[in-house]
């Protein structure tokens, strides 16, 4: 049997390095650390010092160095992106060869080589996207699903993907921004108020990739449930937990390709995804170009249904968003550094 080994693409962000303690502490023999930033690389490698994990410089964008770090690979998860929605916004073009060429890359050099699973993490934005960012992210969806239909459920190889929400407390969202602009005495900057977003830690983003390994058929789409919040109550939540709460709000306006609220999987995906508790699975439409055999008069199964939103899901208000933060390591450190 092939040893077990797997190759996190973009693993020096806050994904890839959850997943790689998760996977140490699983026990996994072989982990690959794939990105082109040799700074966080070593970094990395300093602070774990373990014989389990390899790393290996390249660019999602460089055919030749994604294959070199995927040969011999059992599981692949695609997590390397230009994530930040105004900088993707200014530099589009950037975004397509990073999230879009970059992904074919990957979904590519996984099928040549074999590998048993191939999970591409994508998110919200990419439903009714209205930026650059969930544009190509959406184009990243489009290319992995094509692939999956052209090998087909027969390949060794089964591409799958998964979409979440803000990931709390990660690398360049909001959270670390709040925390830091409270801790520096200086205004909280908002953009809108009553703009709604998912909230998911870190750990069920990782739970999110595991389950479907095990669980992913080809083309498969997985989506976790999450709860919501509003911005104001995201903020009335930070300064309430670092006793701060007369500190002072701005409203600087909306940025660049924002939206009022995201939403995680659409009333038509919702017409053939299967509900598994605290997952949608979403299944690839496994059409081919000859449409006149499934032609009907009209879907009636997608009359009644609603998009699954950050409007219209589970909402949390300012004590239930305390509670969620509290949980988040990342968050007790600068509560315990603030007491200190």
């Amino acid at each position: 049997m092939q040893r077990e080994c797997v190759l996190i693409t973009g693993g020096t962000g806050s994904f890839g390095r959850t997943m790689l303690q998760d996977l140490l502490a699983r026990g996994c023999p072989e982990i690959r650390i794939f990105s082109r930033d040799e700074e966080k690389q070593d970094m990395l490698r300093n602070t774990l010092r373990s014989g389990n994990v390899r790393f290996y410089i390249g660019d999602v964008r460089d055919r030749d160095s994604v294959d070199r770090a995927m040969a011999g690979a059992t599981r692949v998860f695609h997590a390397a992106a230009l994530k930040q929605v105004p900088s993707c916004e200014f530099f589009p073009m950037e975004a397509v060869r990073t999230n879009i060429l970059g992904s074919e890359n990957v979904v590519r050099a996984a099928v040549a080589a074999g590998v048993r699973s191939a999970v591409f993490l994508s998110t919200d934005k990419a439903v009714f996207p209205v930026n650059a960012m969930g544009i190509s992210k959406a184009m990243m969806e489009k290319l992995a699903l094509a692939m999956a239909r052209s090998i087909g459920p027969g390949a060794a190889t089964t591409v799958s993907l998964v979409r979440y929400g803000n990931v709390m407390a990660s690398r360049g969202s909001v959270i670390p921004l709040f925390i830091r602009q409270i801790k520096a005495g200086t205004p909280i900057t908002i953009t809108e108020p009553s703009m709604t977003r998912f909230l998911m830690p870190l750990r069920d983003s990782v739970a999110l990739v595991h389950h479907a390994f095990e669980n992913a058929h080809q083309g498969d789409l997985f989506v976790r449930k999450a709860p919501a919040s509003t911005i104001a109550d995201l903020v009335a939540a930070l300064k309430e937990l670092f006793g701060r709460p007369d500190h002072p709000v701005e409203i600087i306006g909306w940025r660049h390709g924002e939206k009022l609220y995201e939403t995680l999987v659409s009333a038509q995906e919702l017409t053939q995804s299967e509900d598994m508790g605290e997952y949608f699975r979403v299944r690839m439409d496994g059409r081919d170009l000859n449409y006149r055999p499934y032609f009907s008069e009209g879907d009636t199964e997608t009359i009644g249904q609603h998009d699954y939103h950050s409007h219209n899901t589970e909402r949390l208000g300012v004590a239930e968003v305390k509670a969620l933060l509290l949980t988040l390591p990342e968050v007790v450190a600068e509560l315990e550094g603030a007491m200190s």
